[in-house]
């Protein structure tokens, strides 16, 4: 698996739709300590906008957004504010420094690998009665990705992009990290969610992956546009035929899985 380069403008081209599972996760976590001025770090803040709702949540909080990517940052410190930062950090190695009310991370960990060996490293940051929470996509054995590594993997196109996407194991199942995140003196609440999106546009599910999954292979083929055009054309036709449009639109399902975890206050 090889780390993006992310563009902020593709990705928050599907902002609305890439926002919701953050508000839905935002919805489950209650009242952290030392509100209402907690410490909250938003982990892979990429640029920023949901970063800035949890300084809306919280008015009084001091938030950073860590991400590791300069341009995703770039974004991000267009909503920096009094206590509001921004900050380069890779979460793979991120160790925390201080105490947090809250530590939460969307749509990261699929990116890092062996992410469960960081869960104790934050939840010891974590005041009582902190938080940790998170969601991740769990669509890898959807269309959009296992069409993705099938032509990646193909004959024509092994040599130059095999054996760089993730694979279902990016992530773990509810049950997975229920299992590593339940522990005596917390509360933990795991779930999934399939959303129906229904996406506008000329191959809106291509222009929704161009934003995250297909970053990798977009990044080597960018030295070779005929090559990147090549691929993304028979891409465009394999995901034409599992994602009809219709009358009102494109129907993209998206399966999500979420988790948070509350230490004993």
């Amino acid at each position: 698996m090889t780390a993006p380069t992310w563009d902020p403008g593709q990705y928050l081209r599907h902002a609305d739709h890439r926002t919701r599972p953050f508000h839905d996760l935002l919805a489950r976590i209650g009242t952290l300590p030392h509100e209402p001025a907690p410490r909250i770090a938003d982990l892979g803040c990429g640029a920023g906008n949901v970063t800035a709702l949890l300084a809306e949540r919280w008015p009084g909080a001091r938030v950073t957004g860590y991400d590791s990517s300069p341009r995703m940052l770039e974004r991000a410190r267009t909503h920096a504010g009094p206590l509001l930062d921004f900050a380069e950090a890779d979460a793979g190695t991120w160790a925390p420094t201080e105490t947090y009310g809250l530590i939460v991370s969307n749509a990261l960990l699929q990116w890092v690998p062996g992410h469960t060996a960081r869960f104790p490293h934050w939840l010891d940051a974590l005041a009582p009665g902190g938080t940790l929470a998170f969601q991740v996509p769990g669509n890898f054995d959807a269309p959009s990705h296992t069409l993705m590594r099938e032509l990646a993997g193909s004959p024509r196109w092994h040599d130059r992009l095999g054996g760089l996407l993730r694979h279902g194991d990016a992530v773990h199942t509810p049950a997975g990290y229920l299992e590593h995140l339940t522990a005596p003196g917390r509360t933990v609440d795991v779930w999934e969610t399939t959303y129906l999106h229904l996406l506008q546009g000329e191959d809106p599910v291509l222009d929704w992956v161009k934003g995250t999954g297909l970053r990798p292979l977009l990044d080597v083929l960018a030295e070779d546009p005929d090559a990147e055009d090549a691929f993304l054309a028979e891409y465009r036709g394999l995901l034409r035929t599992a994602y009809p449009a219709g009358p009102h639109g494109t129907v993209f399902p998206f399966r999500r899985v979420f988790a948070v975890v509350r230490t004993a206050g």
